[in-house]
């Protein structure tokens, strides 16, 4: 069976709605019997599966109204569920393109590259609100790997990521978190502090 295969029939399961969950955040067992509609039981038994597969771990306590209860977060394994290993190439084209280009040209290209990827979500989007326009760029950022969220504070808007499409190049190449940034302003029609 091919990976990407099983990869869809793990994550369409109970099991793997619990993984998908806890990729966003930590969850305790009321918290996942809520978002999937079942018994808190039913959790027990999955996340009694997932921990014997390596895939969850507890990792800590949080106050409920009469007892703490444990909090659940994916290992570093169920990362692996998510491909990424386009970032290895990726990681050696930046390298190669910042040894033939000046930093002013391959900033350039980094811009590019982000309006090209912007280009179709930006024009869909454009007379939308802001708030909708800044989750078409989640949405987008989601669909290359990603996760994240936006968030209202105050005046402005937070986008939140908790998994990162390009988090194994970025601490190498700085530009690559630029070219997000870019990605995110060109399809919200406002700036993007990183």
């Amino acid at each position: 069976m091919k990976l990407s295969l099983w990869n869809k029939r793990i994550l369409s399961s109970t099991r793997g709605r619990i993984i998908v969950l806890l990729r966003s955040s930590k969850q305790t067992v009321s918290e996942l019997a809520q978002a999937l509609d079942v018994s808190d039981n039913t959790i027990r038994t999955h996340l009694s599966s997932l921990e014997r597969d390596g895939l969850v771990q507890q990792s800590g306590w949080k106050a409920g109204s009469r007892k703490p209860h444990h909090e659940y977060e994916l290992t570093t394994e169920a990362e692996q569920l998510f491909p990424k290993s386009i970032g290895l190439i990726f990681n050696q084209f930046i390298t190669v393109l910042n040894e033939q280009f000046s930093a002013e040209d391959s900033e350039k290209l980094f811009t590019e590259v982000a309006k090209r990827l912007a280009a179709e979500t930006a024009e869909n989007v454009k007379t939308s609100s802001l708030e909708e326009r800044a989750q078409a760029g989640v949405d987008l950022v989601s669909a290359l790997g990603g996760l994240a969220e936006v968030k209202k504070e105050d005046d402005h808007l937070l986008i939140e990521g908790t998994s990162c499409p390009v988090a194994s190049i970025a601490c190498e190449h700085k530009q690559v978190c630029q070219m997000l940034a870019h990605l995110i302003s060109e399809i919200t029609q406002a700036p993007v502090q990183e």
